[in-house]
């Protein structure tokens, strides 16, 4: 269930998928500053963060743990990449946190942050789970489900997102219609970016490449 680690790429892959997880932090800060409804992670980590009084960046850490603990009963590999995901994405996004400004009674600024951030997590999701070191424990989640129920990694994401923020929801988290829009959109921007930068998860279990097909 473990990558095993590319030394002779190390350098270059470490450098490409902090690229990633600062693109991910970015991409969350910027959904819940633009204050329409966060993303639907967060949703959930804003409440705990709440009701714990611990920073935003630190629950998210904490709850990428947990996650793992499932990714791991379903099997999914993991590798040095996803222990980084958990590491540093919550101290990228309290960065970003302290850098950009809260939006409010401005829709067409809000708006934009709200579609930036999604369109960026897409991206985000694409590089780092490129460089195949292992994806995060939230975007590993969503491949096992992608592998182990032959969902199409849109309706895996979207399924993971709805579940989420419900949950986040009646915790008191701060949904709103950004946080509809951004289920919707996050597994299509997933998809598109995976076609884009060419991103195949779960190459080494592929047959012949002629017969892939992706949804």
């Amino acid at each position: 269930m473990l990558k095993p680690i590319r030394w002779n790429t190390f350098v270059r892959d470490f450098f490409v998928i902090q690229i990633g997880f600062a693109l991910y932090g970015l991409s969350i800060a910027l959904t819940i500053q633009a204050n329409l409804g966060t993303s639907t992670w967060s949703v959930f980590e804003v409440a705990l963060a709440n009701i714990t009084g611990l920073t935003i960046g630190t629950i998210t850490i904490l709850v990428a743990f947990v996650v793992l603990v499932f990714v791991l009963f379903f099997k999914e590999k993991v590798g040095w990449g996803t222990l980084g995901n958990i590491l540093s994405i919550g101290l990228w996004l309290d960065l970003f946190l302290l850098i950009i400004p809260s939006v409010k009674e401005n829709l067409i600024l809000q708006s934009t942050m709200l579609l930036a951030g999604i369109w960026i997590m897409g991206i985000a999701s694409a590089v780092y789970i490129g460089v195949d070191a292992g994806a995060g424990p939230r975007d590993s989640l969503m491949l096992a489900i992608h592998r182990t129920t032959k969902l199409s990694l849109r309706l895996a994401r979207a399924s993971i997102e709805l579940t989420v923020f419900t949950i986040g929801w009646l915790l008191g988290g701060p949904a709103g219609i950004g946080t509809l829009i951004f289920a919707i959109l996050i597994g299509p921007a997933v998809q598109w970016a995976f076609k884009v930068f060419k991103v195949r998860p779960h190459r080494e279990e592929e047959i012949p490449e002629s017969t892939v097909v992706v949804k």
